[in-house]
């Protein structure tokens, strides 16, 4: 079945225009309460009141679905844990540790402030099954019913969240290794990790610098974190840094770069950390590895010279998990800075991506250019080009004549790969070649058919 609601990443939209309304959030906390209280009583559970975590970016419309959410779970009988502004990893950690029914976030991750959205980890910290997406979305259609006063759900906050998170990203690092003697500026993206980003690393020993730490509720991502590196390659410039880390706005991205400015995405990241694995860890920890379709080719050749297997699943962080759950590997991401290492969590953590490299820089006693050196990047040009919902462009002769024609100037040079964002209203055009040149020219031509609709 199609999903009404859901989409990759949970819920996600304009705030004030469907679904990200009070009413409908409302509705979404009742429903889903309505489906924990179901399970609970299916398994044996303890209680007759399941308990949920409910986390937030620094958004201003986060103060009003908070309250809705609360209050859809309260009433479907359902203790509720307000965390306040929390990264998305973060929930999911708390989520798994305190044995909770599930963990929500409120947060349209790297998308502009007048965005929001809502999305769900289970028990385990994983992101809810299409399943139990499926049953919130059927209980959302049957009218609210609110539990008896006796039986509705309390609600309170937790006041050590920040610090039980910053210790469980501080263990990711290994215990033999310290960050003394690097100097580093980390971009919070004026987001959820603004509080708690900064001590993980000055903790284990490293000199910080903090950039986009002031949330205004509406200045997230506005410039700053891993969707605009420029900024932060410019700062690291400027106080003579080792590198940069930049985070997004729910602090599940990550993007970094080094001392010359150079900004280095996922799958040169991932590539560091796979390579530190392999010749620090233990070799038969990577049996492969899982990309996305936007994966650079480049990457898929290296992984093939080292060994190992690589498997490319849909682009979205989700889909990452599912095949590395299939695979039973432990590795992934996407060139974004969503990273996967299930060794150490249960999702896409930038902080914890971010100890992973700099463990793998001083291991090898290496900058990061040079770690990720024999990985050749194949140039890619990506175009999102606006494209209403209402708009069937996969049907329209225009698309697919430019489609063939882009097909036939790369030939074996390259990989053309034109899709729907899961999260916003734009089609994306990607095109890959040796030739740079030949990248940017196909992809125009493609982008272009896609403008005249």
């Amino acid at each position: 079945m199609s999903r009404k609601y859901f989409g990759t990443d949970g819920i996600r939209g304009t705030v004030g225009a469907a679904p990200i309304t009070p009413d409908f959030v409302l509705k979404l906390g009742f429903a889903a309460g309505r489906v924990l209280s179901s399970s609970a009583q299916a398994d044996g559970g303890r209680s007759n009141h399941p308990t949920v975590l409910i986390g937030k970016d620094t958004r201003i419309s986060g103060y009003m679905l908070e309250s809705a959410l609360e209050s859809g779970f309260s009433a479907a009988g359902v203790n509720v844990l307000l965390v306040g502004p929390m990264p998305t990893p973060a929930v999911a950690y708390l989520t798994r540790a305190m044995r909770l029914s599930a963990g929500i976030v409120i947060s349209a991750s790297h998308n502009p402030f007048d965005d929001n959205g809502i999305k769900f980890f289970d028990g385990r910290g994983e992101k809810l099954s299409d399943a139990i997406e499926l049953e919130i979305e059927r209980a959302m259609d049957e009218p609210m019913q609110c539990v008896t006063s006796a039986a509705l759900g309390k609600a309170r906050r937790l006041d050590d969240a920040s610090g039980r998170y910053i210790e469980f990203c501080k263990n990711t690092f290994p215990p033999s290794l310290s960050l003394r003697g690097l100097r580093l500026v980390v971009d919070c993206a004026h987001g959820a990790a603004y509080h708690v980003a900064p001590p993980v690393f000055h903790e284990l020993g490293a000199e910080i610098v903090v950039m986009g730490h002031e949330p205004d509720g509406f200045n997230i991502n506005a410039g700053v974190g891993a969707t605009h590196p420029k900024g932060l390659a410019q700062r690291v410039i400027e106080e003579k840094a080792d590198y940069g880390i930049a985070l997004d706005g729910d602090g599940d991205r990550l993007i970094m770069v080094d001392h010359a400015g150079t900004v280095f995405d996922g799958d040169q990241l991932l590539f560091a950390i796979v390579k530190d694995r392999v010749r620090h860890v233990n070799i038969d920890m990577v049996p492969g590895v899982v990309g996305t379709l936007m994966t650079n080719l480049g990457f898929e050749h290296a992984m093939h010279r080292m060994h190992i297997d690589f498997r490319r699943s849909k682009v979205g962080d989700r889909y990452v998990m599912e095949m590395l759950k299939e695979t039973g590997w432990s590795l992934g991401g996407e060139s974004s800075g969503h990273i996967l290492c299930l060794d150490q969590h249960t999702t896409g953590d930038g902080i914890v991506s971010a100890l992973q490299v700099l463990a793998a820089i001083v291991r090898f006693n290496q900058p990061l250019a040079q770690l990720v050196g024999e990985f050749e990047r194949y140039p890619q040009t990506l175009i999102n080009v606006p494209m209403p919902t209402a708009v069937d462009w996969q049907k329209s002769p225009a698309v697919s004549q430019a489609c063939a024609q882009a097909q036939q100037r790369l030939t074996e040079q390259g990989r053309l790969l034109i899709r729907a964002s899961g999260t916003e209203p734009v089609v994306r055009v990607m095109v890959e070649a040796r030739d740079a040149t030949l990248a940017e020219s196909t992809a125009q031509s493609v982008a272009q058919a896609l403008r005249g609709l």
